[in-house]
């Protein structure tokens, strides 16, 4: 079990550090790079407008390898998702700035966007299923967390490449510097396939073939009943929308718009992805204590209660307030969330449509998580500067989140061993109320 856990966590590591990178780089550099001009305003919007295009290309991502996932097998698609996420990161690090080729420069960095997200699309359906059909019943809340703690080391990761580079003087950032996050990857992604090939089929997928009852067509099959994908999908909705307010738009809010010394929301991230790594496998842990809804709402609800205090809080420009904002609202809200969603979310959907149902609800909901920094700005420029209808906007989706995790089944007492239901069954099997 410690082997395919840390398996299915290097590899969604690599990953994460891949997307991540590209949000952190938007915040701070892509917008004059590669959308010059004299309203910075308007370059930090298309720089996060292109940071949102990934995620439109996720829920296809997630559809594509949903069926194959489920079709020929988790450990293949994984394989897949990471050759495309780590070739695409690191051609951005070799694009020609605006400066360079005009306007062939944009255009160039959205292809690769729409590709990397397309990747990515697949990934956390794929990770998710490797470690939690791999688990005993009664740990499958600890152990599905452990790739989930993957997402705070890639923040990690990310925002500690940028703190480094972003202490060169400007001309050396601007020439080359911004480059090396993401020429990382390669080194990053030739280590993780060599640790993912590693990996076994998961037991359950395995199962199937042995009693034929793979799926032909999964997300016909998914959608005969598609209420779990709704749930899942809403439930998904406040923990992507305050993860991206919570990282990419602060750091742009704190450093931009309040020009705090951008080292400061930088290192604050640096903090909060380190404490997350941390808590992520507790709250896991947790959920299999006291159920998967309880520890679900409670995130949703941190959401909602801390939205207005939380830009009150950045608004002093104190550092020690800044931080404090920062690292609360990551931990008690999306990493709360997030630790025990993918056991949460692969419960709530028989084996044989598993791959294909958590990509779809995810990856779905991962639009609007992706475009929340876009719409974060646009909505404090409508504002006056003002960011009272960001805070709303946060209100708005942990409300939406809370009332369908409510609606969702609780599926702690679920004590299968993933015995494959036929694919008429597949979308709401062995769940428990």
């Amino acid at each position: 079990m410690s082997k395919v856990a840390f398996g299915s966590f290097a590899g969604a590591l690599i990953e994460w550090y891949d997307f991540f990178v590209f949000g952190t780089a938007a915040a701070l550099v892509l917008g004059k790079l590669f959308f010059p001009g004299d309203n910075s305003t308007l370059a930090t919007l298309s720089a996060f407008a292109t940071y949102g295009v990934g995620f439109l290309a996720r829920p296809l991502g997630g559809i594509v390898f949903g069926h194959f996932g489920d079709r020929v097998g988790r450990k293949k698609a994984l394989i897949t998702t990471l050759v495309i996420v780590g070739a695409s990161t690191f051609a951005i690090g070799l694009l020609p700035t605006y400066e360079t080729v005009g306007y062939l420069a944009p255009g160039l960095l959205v292809l690769l966007r729409l590709i990397q997200g397309f990747g990515l699309g697949g990934e956390y359906g794929g990770a998710s299923l490797m470690t939690v059909e791999h688990a005993p019943p009664h740990r499958r809340g600890l152990w599905g967390s452990v790739p989930q703690a993957a997402a705070s080391t890639g923040i990690l990761l990310a925002t500690g490449v940028f703190a480094l580079v972003t202490r060169l003087p400007d001309e050396q950032l601007y020439a080359w510097g911004w480059r090396m996050p993401f020429l990382l990857s390669a080194v990053m992604t030739i280590v993780g396939l060599f640790i993912r090939a590693k990996i076994t089929e998961t037991p359950d997928f395995e199962r199937l073939k042995k009693t034929n009852t793979v799926a032909r067509r999964p997300l016909a099959d998914l959608m005969r009943n598609p209420r779990p994908v709704i749930l899942t999908f809403g439930a998904r909705i406040a923990e992507a929308v305050s993860s991206n307010i919570g990282n990419a738009f602060a750091i742009s809010y704190v450093a931009g718009h309040l020009a705090v010394d951008r080292t400061v929301p930088l290192n604050a991230m640096l903090v909060a992805s380190a404490l997350g790594i941390v808590a992520t496998p507790l709250f896991g842990a947790l959920t299999d204590i006291v159920g998967r809804r309880p520890v679900y709402l409670a995130g949703a609800a941190f959401v909602v209660l801390s939205a207005y205090p939380f830009f009150l809080l950045l608004d002093t420009r104190s550092t020690a307030l800044i931080w404090t904002a920062m690292i609360a609202m990551y931990i008690f809200g999306p990493t709360l969330m997030f630790a025990g969603q993918a056991t949460f979310f692969t419960e709530m959907f028989g084996p044989n449509v598993r791959y294909t149902g958590l990509s779809v609800a995810y990856q779905g909901s991962a639009v609007l998580g992706g475009l929340t920094p876009l719409i974060a700005a646009a909505l404090l420029t409508t504002a006056g500067d003002r960011p009272w209808l960001v805070a709303g906007f946060l209100v708005l989706c942990g409300l939406a989140t809370t009332w369908c995790v409510y609606r969702s089944p609780e599926t702690l007492p679920q004590r299968a061993e993933g015995t494959a239901e036929p694919a008429r069954e597949g979308t709401e099997a062995s769940v428990v109320s």
